[in-house]
């Protein structure tokens, strides 16, 4: 199973936005791109003006970071999304906001990407009663995510009590104590939480 382990402030330098990589500590003045607005390098330069093809990759690059996936896993998602029905690029995203180690960051449980992948391959998430290990698990309507262990149980309460940001329309906690997440319905385009052209994702991947 391959991961990124570098510097995840370098990629949201590199695309320009924040990818919230660090959970809160993007928002706070910390962030990387706040004290350096400008590409990873040994020299400061100005953002060149992209071609067609370059803007297409930059958006693909995002979503790519953003959720943590590589070449070969995302062009996967995206050959679900063309065999779905509807608009290509609202069923690819979809389908990457419903991971679970997407879902259960989301839902308040970890404060970033990287922590709620660990906590799903570690065995702590369960999904409808059933333990997890494979944070590309795809979650459906009426899942109930908890968590198993009474000591992260303790530490997910915490986070949710100082939880910042809102849980997307498509999830919903229904208890506390012990913390416990249901997916309603399937996620929209407008449950994205990141500015993305899809449509130029898919005219690169299309080709």
């Amino acid at each position: 199973m391959g991961r990124y382990t570098g510097p995840v402030c370098r990629l949201c330098r590199r695309e320009g936005v924040k990818l919230y990589l660090k959970g809160e500590r993007c928002d706070s003045p910390k962030c990387a791109l706040e004290r350096r607005p400008y590409p990873p390098g040994m020299r400061r330069v100005r953002r060149a003006k992209l071609s067609d093809y370059g803007v297409r990759l930059r958006e693909k690059q995002k979503v790519k970071r953003y959720y943590g996936v590589f070449e070969r896993q995302f062009r996967r998602f995206f050959d679900m999304a063309r065999r779905t029905k509807g608009a290509t690029g609202d069923a690819l995203l979809s389908i990457l906001e419903r991971r679970l180690d997407n879902v259960v960051h989301r839902l308040g449980f970890a404060v970033n990407r990287r922590q709620a992948r660990q906590m799903v391959a570690h065995g702590h998430i369960l999904v409808n009663g059933k333990r997890v290990t494979i944070p590309s698990y795809l979650v459906r309507p009426n899942d109930v995510i908890t968590v198993k262990k009474a000591k992260m149980r303790e530490q997910v309460k915490e986070r949710l009590q100082n939880r910042k940001t809102e849980i997307p329309a498509f999830l919903q906690i229904t208890n506390t104590d012990p913390p416990e997440g249901i997916v309603t319905r399937l996620p929209e385009r407008d449950d994205v939480s990141i500015q993305v052209d899809v449509d130029k994702i898919v005219e690169l991947l299309a080709r």
